[in-house]
């Protein structure tokens, strides 16, 4: 069990990386502002999803092999990268598309297509690995079980994120008015593709 002390420290700790914007928050303006508040929750389930799955990662040892392997690390981190760029692109083109043709009525994208898009942005991102190999052993404890400590952090962790893209979420639909414009659609896509690109970019370089 992980003292509540414990549990605190490491939410302070990773407070500023969860503030830092990236994938998930991306993720969330880009499908709030086209198709409503509804599609936050799969943005929501598909991050905190990925970092179950990191946690266990760490729990099993895989994680720890990816970090102390040069080749495993550069492919997993090239991997996100192009998954990212990727994602950019797709976003830049679908704009585009809705720029030509302003009068036709795209179809919402499907819950689970946005769950996938969000599972895959976290689970590909080394840097939410590293995490719960470099700082999750700093709260745990050695005399009590690995695994009972690291899901409990990660609970709290995607607890926390959860709080995070929520506020987002009602901060961007009390926007709705300017936000359901097509021009400031457009925009923001455009803006939304740049930063995946750019993220893409990031991971790759760094």
């Amino acid at each position: 069990m992980v003292h509540p002390y414990a549990i605190l420290g490491f939410l302070a700790a990773v407070l500023p990386l969860v503030a830092t914007p990236g994938a998930s928050l991306t993720l969330l303006v880009q499908h709030v502002t086209d198709n409503g508040r509804r599609q936050a929750l799969p943005v929501i389930l598909g991050t905190a999803t990925g970092l179950y799955i990191h946690a266990t990662f760490a729990i099993a040892g895989l994680s720890a092999l990816v970090m102390h392997s040069s080749q495993a690390f550069t492919a997993v981190k090239l991997i996100g990268a192009a998954y990212l760029v990727g994602l950019g692109i797709w976003t830049w083109r679908s704009a585009t598309a809705s720029a030509r043709a302003p009068a036709r009525r795209h179809p919402p994208v499907r819950s689970d297509s946005v769950y996938t898009q969000a599972l895959l942005a976290n689970v590909l991102n080394p840097k939410a690995a590293s995490i719960y190999l470099t700082l999750v052993p700093q709260f745990i404890e050695a005399d009590h079980s690995f695994d009972g400590q690291i899901l409990t952090l990660a609970t709290a962790h995607a607890l926390l994120m959860t709080f995070w893209l929520l506020a987002w979420t009602v901060i961007i639909r009390r926007a709705s008015r300017s936000l359901q414009k097509p021009r400031f659609k457009r925009t923001a896509a455009r803006i939304t593709a740049v930063v995946f690109v750019a993220l893409g970019i990031r991971t790759a370089a760094t």
